[in-house]
Formats: C-alpha cells, structure tokens, sequence
C-alpha cells in the first residue's frame, strides 16, 4: 500500500459545483490515487455543520463503492474539518492512498525503512518554475 493522505477540498458555497465533482472523478480515473473513502460537509451560514455521505449526491453517486472503500473519516474529522470552513461553505473531505507511490513504499519498508514525515508546501512557496534559479 502505497502512502495515504487525509485531504480537505474547500469550496465558497454551501453546494457543489460540478467541476469540483468531476475532478474528484478524474482522481478515480487516473490511477494515480485511489479513493479509500469520502464524506462531504457543510458550514451552513448560521454555522451549523452538517455531513452527507457520497451517495447522498447524485453526482457522487457510487464513486465510493467496492473492496477498495473503507469508512475512516469520523466525527472527529468531520468537526475539525469544518473548523477550517467559512460560513456558508462546504469541503469535500477525501481518504486517497497514492498508487504513485506504492512501489517505492514497499521497497522502503522492505528495507526495513518507514515514512517517517511528510509536509506539503503551500503552493505560493513554490516558485512558477521550481527550476528557477537552480545551477
């Protein structure tokens, strides 16, 4: 198993839009994660936090099905995850394992190594060309 990552997709309304449905497909279809499980939630304007599964959306109706689904996201993340939405907002929160990584992850832990950090660089820190200034 490759590494997998807890993520949180925020979106300015209440609703889905269809482009951030789509990309969410478009993850399945590339192989390059794999969807593990999926929940979507809601700042309502008045604060209140509400949670839906997938299939409760028409759009997302059975993108979490099969052997590969796992219910990990609690009501613990959901709370924390809501805590970084603004009023009248909503997030997609995604359980993805990267298949990119699969490989290397078992060669590692063969080694007897693990992953022992990982952080993600805000993307404002990383220049246009990453390979700018680099001799």
């Amino acid at each position: 198993m490759g590494p997998v990552e807890f993520i949180v997709l925020a979106f300015p309304e209440e609703q889905l839009r269809a482009p951030a449905v789509e990309a969410v497909m478009g993850l399945r279809k590339t192989g390059v994660v794999r969807l593990i499980d999926g929940i979507v939630a809601t700042r309502t304007a008045s604060g209140e936090v509400l949670a839906a599964e997938f299939d409760e959306f028409v759009e997302l109706h059975g993108l979490l099905t099969g052997r590969d689904v796992a219910r990990l996201i609690g009501p613990e993340d959901i709370q924390e995850a809501a805590g970084l939405l603004e009023r009248g907002s909503c997030a997609l929160l995604l359980v993805v394992e990267h298949l990119w990584a699969e490989d290397a992850a078992i060669a590692v832990r063969a080694a007897g190594g693990r992953i022992v950090g990982s952080v993600r660089i805000p993307p404002d820190r990383v220049p246009a060309d990453p390979r700018a200034g680099v001799a």
